[in-house]
Formats: structure tokens, C-alpha cells, sequence
């Protein structure tokens, strides 16, 4: 049984980036390559630890190795990114970043064999054998287990912003959804998903997450997939909100936000601030708001009362945080937009390529 410690939480400000990819030939359109690219032959000398499953075969990881620099985000990400693209090339495939595929159709796509998800279908079943989504996953590390979840728990409030800002997903088995972010419904269709409850501290967090495994309710604590978890084994903050990317510039944008996130309340922790929560049910309507609006979405203001827009928002954090990635993020079209104008104006197929990370 892996759980994890308080002594995991040990590093302040360090980074991750996971970010979920597709695997599709050469017209852009979803394909099995994961056993080739994963177990196939060495990884790349930039990338020793190499890639890893996800649930379908035309799916796969790429992570950083530990960001101790935070300035050094963009080149850890660039050398990541290149080096999967040249490792599947080298068997013939190519690379596509979106929340969900606009092409992707589940009935159509095999499964990995990895005994782990091979696992979760059968518990899960149909929930998860529909889930191709594809997300950008942050961690920061932080160095006290009390601290993490404090942080956690108030970083619920801005993974609808994170989501709104990301939204790239508005196309899903083949037709249009109407929302900004498919893939955060699709996905909160599994258990253990969407926006946590609060937790008093890291002894409340363990207890949860053993009695979560030791009940047979997940096989391991990496199956609790909440839009952000204090993460017990590497010690971090990790927040699972975003969509995935194409434009490595919306990527670090959003790192960029996190890290500073994570930054100011840490400090804030250390300072005994207690800043107002809502209750979950608003975090929820908020992150409703993020899958169905995207950049034009609104929240339940941090004080429960009245609202503000997804600019306010941008405007105030950048200004508050000293930050400027998601000021341009928001101030662009978003992948939802781009992806819909696409298609409409030149059809799938130029959409689909239009997804692929360039070489």
C-alpha cells in the first residue's frame, strides 16, 4: 500500500509540469502508437525517464524532471515537448495537445493493457472507458504538510478560473458540446474528481486518503483525481484544473499562475491569514461556469457576494501577484474559440492539423 508522509513535504517553490498528449498519424487523426513510443525502444537522452500510458493508446505523459528555478519552466518544458515529438516521429507518428480530441471517438479507440487501467475500467466501467481527455497538471513543492493542504484548500476557489482560461474542449465525440471545457465534465464523470471539500489539516488529508485505499475504494492514492490535492508522495500542491495545450505559451502561463499562487499563500499561511471560503456547492457552480463560458465566463466572488468577470479576475491577480502570462491568455482567442472558428471556416481537417505540435 503506497501512501504517502508528512516528511514528503519538505522543498518550497520547486515545479512540474505533466502535460497529457494525443498520438495521431499523419493527418492529425487519433492513433495507437503509446506501446510503440513507451515500451518500444530507449527514451530520448533529453527525457531518461521517458513517457508514460494513459488510458487509451493514443494518449500519453510527458513530465518534467524537478524544476528547482522557476525561470527555468520554459526550457524544461521546450526540451520535454521536443523530445516526444522527435521520439514519435522516429516510428512514424506525430503529436496533438488539445483537452479533447475533436476527432476521438472512444468506441473506436483501443485501451492501453496497463494492468492499472485495465483495473480501473473494470471498477469503473463506462465513465472511464469514454475518457479521452487530456489535462496540464502542476505541482509546487511546499514545505509543510499542514501548509499544503491549507494552500489546497484555497486554491479551490481559482481552478475555475485556471479552467476558464484553458478552456480547449468544446468538441467531443465528434460534435459540438456548446461548452468552453468538455473534458472537465467528461472527466468529472469518474469518482474522486472535480472540486474537493476542505480538509482541517495534513492528519485529516492522510486519513482520507488511507481510508480511501484501505476500503478498496481506489487502488492507489493517485486515483484520487481532484482539480487540486496536496500530492503526499512528492510533496507538493498539485493542481489538475487546466486543459492541455497546444501553444506552450498558455502552458507556462498558467505554471507561471500557480507558482505564484502557491507563493502568496504560503506567505499568507505563515502570516495566520484566514481569508473567507464558499461552500463547495458555490466552488461548483463556479467551475460550471468555467466548462460553459470559458473566457466569457463570470464567478461567485471570493466573499460569496455578487460576481466577477473572468477579466476582473486576470486583471486584479496580475496585478496583485506581479504576474503577465494569463493577462495575455485572456486577451487572446482561446483554444475553444480558435478550435471552433476552425472548423467551421476550414473543416475537421485542418483543425485536426492544426493541433499538432510542430516539430
Amino acid at each position: 500500500m503506497e501512501l504517502g508522509s508528512r516528511d514528503a513535504f519538505a522543498r518550497m517553490g520547486t515545479l512540474g509540469i505533466e502535460e497529457e498528449f494525443y498520438i495521431v498519424d499523419a493527418d492529425g487523426r487519433p492513433t495507437s502508437g503509446t506501446d510503440d513510443l513507451v515500451y518500444g525502444r530507449d527514451p530520448p537522452a533529453a527525457v531518461p525517464e521517458g513517457f508514460d500510458h494513459e488510458l487509451f493508446k493514443c494518449t500519453i505523459e510527458a513530465q518534467t524532471e524537478l524544476i528547482e528555478d522557476p525561470s527555468n519552466a520554459a526550457d524544461a518544458l521546450s526540451t520535454v515537448r521536443e523530445a516526444l515529438v522527435d521520439h514519435a516521429a522516429a516510428d512514424g507518428y506525430r503529436i496533438a495537445a488539445a483537452g479533447l480530441h475533436p476527432a476521438a471517438k472512444w468506441r473506436e479507440l483501443d485501451h492501453a493493457e496497463k494492468p492499472r487501467y485495465r483495473a480501473q475500467l473494470d471498477r469503473i466501467q463506462y465513465p472511464q472507458h469514454r475518457n479521452t481527455t487530456a489535462g496540464l497538471h502542476v505541482h509546487v513543492g511546499v514545505d509543510d504538510a499542514d501548509k499544503a493542504v491549507w494552500i489546497a484548500n484555497r486554491l479551490r476557489w481559482h481552478c475555475p478560473v485556471m479552467l476558464a482560461l484553458s478552456a480547449n474542449s468544446p468538441f467531443w465525440n465528434g460534435f459540438d458540446t456548446g461548452l468552453a471545457s468538455a473534458r472537465a465534465k467528461i472527466f468529472e464523470n469518474l469518482p474522486n474528481t472535480g472540486v474537493p471539500s476542505a480538509f482541517d489539516d495534513f492528519d485529516a488529508f492522510n486519513a482520507f486518503e488511507r481510508r480511501m485505499v484501505e476500503t478498496d475504494s481506489i487502488s492507489d492514492r493517485g486515483e484520487l483525481w481532484f482539480d487540486v490535492r496536496p500530492h503526499t508522495g512528492h510533496g507538493t500542491v498539485e493542481v489538475r484544473a487546466p486543459d492541455a495545450q497546444r501553444d506552450p505559451a498558455v502552458t507556462l502561463a498558467l505554471v507561471e499562475y500557480v507558482h505564484a499562487l502557491v507563493v502568496d499563500y504560503a506567505e499568507r499561511y505563515a502570516d495566520g491569514e484566514s481569508p473567507p471560503t464558499l461552500r463547495r456547492e458555490l466552488l461548483d457552480e463556479n467551475k460550471w461556469r468555467a466548462i460553459r463560458h470559458g473566457h466569457d465566463a463570470s464567478f461567485i466572488a471570493r466573499d460569496g457576494e455578487g460576481t466577477v468577470s473572468l477579466g476582473e479576475v486576470v486583471a486584479d491577480e496580475c496585478d496583485r501577484l506581479g504576474i503577465d502570462g494569463i493577462r495575455d491568455v485572456y486577451d487572446a482567442e482561446s483554444g475553444t474559440q480558435r478550435q471552433r472558428r476552425l472548423r467551421e471556416k476550414d473543416g475537421l481537417d485542418a483543425l485536426c492539423a492544426d493541433l499538432v505540435l510542430s516539430p
